[in-house]
């Protein structure tokens, strides 16, 4: 029964650390078209740096911990679909350290990137989250 309840808890962390992920870029896109210094620019960076804080750090966190144990308990680090999950999350993992490092450019007025670079950044966590979702429900290999 424990291991219903990780894995719920588990789907729960997964999904807010999703919806943090997609929506983070999608606020640097318009955090491009704002002027430094405008009241507009430091309203984006309150609300990157709360969404990163207190919803994609802790989901991301929650996430790791909870599909570690599921692993361990269900013996799946010996399957080969793992395998391939595994190096999807942590990519996923990897843009979630990009997001860290652009939220903290936009914070010190540092951005360089225009705001089709974050449009394009946008759809990796998407592209990740579709491959991740197919290994774990149909394990192909």
């Amino acid at each position: 029964m424990l291991y219903e309840w990780i894995k719920a808890l588990h789907i729960i962390a997964v999904i807010a650390w999703m919806a943090g992920m997609l929506y983070l870029p999608r606020l640097m896109v318009y955090h491009c078209a704002a002027e430094i210094g405008s009241v507009q620019s430091e309203t984006f960076k309150v609300m990157e740096r709360r969404l990163l804080k207190a919803i994609i750090n802790p989901a991301m966190i929650v996430t790791w911990l909870a599909g570690l144990w599921l692993v361990y308990e269900g013996g799946w680090y010996k399957a080969g679909w793992f395998h391939a999950k595994f190096a999807l999350v942590l990519a996923m993992s990897a843009m979630h350290g990009f997001l860290v490092r652009w939220v903290r450019e936009f914070a010190e007025d540092r951005n360089t990137r225009p705001a089709r670079f974050y449009r394009i950044a946008n759809e990796v966590p998407t592209l990740l989250m579709i491959a991740i979702v197919i290994l774990v429900v149909v394990k192909p290999f």
